[in-house]
């Protein structure tokens, strides 16, 4: 197994929890601390930071040091290897979708012109 497919495999595993999108979705809006990230939040701060240290396990966040702040920071490029990701299959199910359509719309006019055919015949 690849390393971008063991990335994405970490990736999608740590969005698979509600918390953690939710983390991911405000951290797209700015830079924040595990305890601003905690705020809302009924748990304690030890719980949130297991989740960002999921998150930051997966690559889809990274910390830094700021003076005595340790805000968290998105990172956009693990977000870009798994939007790629989905739209690889996304443009296979569209091709498929468009194949089937041009199929159903050539069997339709066969149906149509074999009753216009028998019709004639009468």
């Amino acid at each position: 197994m690849g390393d971008s497919t063991k990335q994405l495999d970490r990736a999608f595993a740590a969005l698979a929890d509600p918390t953690r999108r939710d983390l991911v979705a405000r951290l797209s809006i700015a830079d924040a601390t595990v305890g601003e990230l905690a705020e809302p939040y009924d748990v304690s701060l030890q719980a949130i930071s297991k989740h960002v240290k999921v998150l930051e396990d997966a690559g889809l966040v990274t910390r830094s040091k700021d003076a005595q702040r340790r805000p968290v920071h998105l990172n956009p490029e693990a977000l870009d290897l798994m939007t790629q990701w989905i739209e690889r299959y996304r443009r296979d199910a569209e091709a498929r979708y468009r194949r089937l359509d041009a199929l159903l719309a050539r069997t339709a006019q066969d149906d149509e012109e074999r009753g216009t055919d028998k019709e004639q015949a009468s």
